[in-house]
């Protein structure tokens, strides 16, 4: 691991909920060991855990001390790549984890603010994947699971050292998993892993997000 390149660190999740594969993951490992943009991209896959995954996270920022954090998590039954806006400091898990943990409205971090918002440059990254063709879009909610759980951690983490930002994205099934869900929308692996380069890219570029029109009525 190159100590001449600032970091950051890009993660992704271990199947759930019955699945055998984690697009996310599958997604992400990809990029372990990658340059972009003068950075280098070190990759961790996460445990679909609460307490599992947060101290996997706390160990990985502490390994590799990144200048950015970018988490990726599967929302299967979501169409498009979403850029998350928020994390919230609740953890209400409708299954359990793959701990066999199940929160109910629970803090994140017990004396963490309500929520935080995405210190990445999202509607940026979002123009740059319309440009491309990708659908994406800006998500106004990363849920209440082990998704939304690292996606405040990160924040959390990121809020506490200077200049360190950092944001989630969820991304749709595989196609081989939507083949097995009844009407679900899927997404090429070749396309989310395009889609990840140009966030990344775009992120690491921008410091002065863009004001663009990407909020929601419903």
């Amino acid at each position: 691991m190159s100590q001449n390149l600032p970091h950051i660190l890009l993660t992704g999740f271990d199947p759930f909920g019955g699945e055998s594969i984690n697009p996310s993951w599958e997604a992400v490992r990809f990029f372990d060991g990658r340059r972009i943009g003068g950075h280098r991209i070190i990759a961790r896959q996460l445990p679909t855990e609460f307490a599992g995954s947060l101290r996997a996270l706390k160990a990985a920022v502490r390994e590799i001390t990144p200048v950015m954090l970018l988490g990726v998590g599967q929302a299967g039954g979501r169409a498009q790549l979403s850029i998350e806006r928020v994390a919230i400091n609740v953890q209400d898990a409708r299954i359990p984890d793959n701990a066999g943990v199940q929160p109910v409205d629970e803090p994140v971090i017990a004396d963490g603010p309500a929520a935080y918002f995405s210190t990445l440059p999202i509607k940026a990254m979002l123009a740059a994947l319309q440009a491309q063709g990708l659908p994406s879009e800006i998500s106004q909610t990363a849920g209440t699971y082990v998704c939304n759980h690292i996606a405040y951690a990160m924040l959390h983490l990121a809020s506490k050292r200077r200049g360190v930002r950092a944001g989630f994205i969820h991304i749709p099934y595989l196609p081989e998993q939507a083949a097995h869900q009844r009407g679900a929308a899927s997404m090429a692996k070749a396309d989310v892993v395009l889609a990840l380069e140009i966030a990344l890219r775009t992120a690491i570029a921008t410091t002065v997000d863009r004001k663009l029109a990407a909020g929601a009525i419903d």
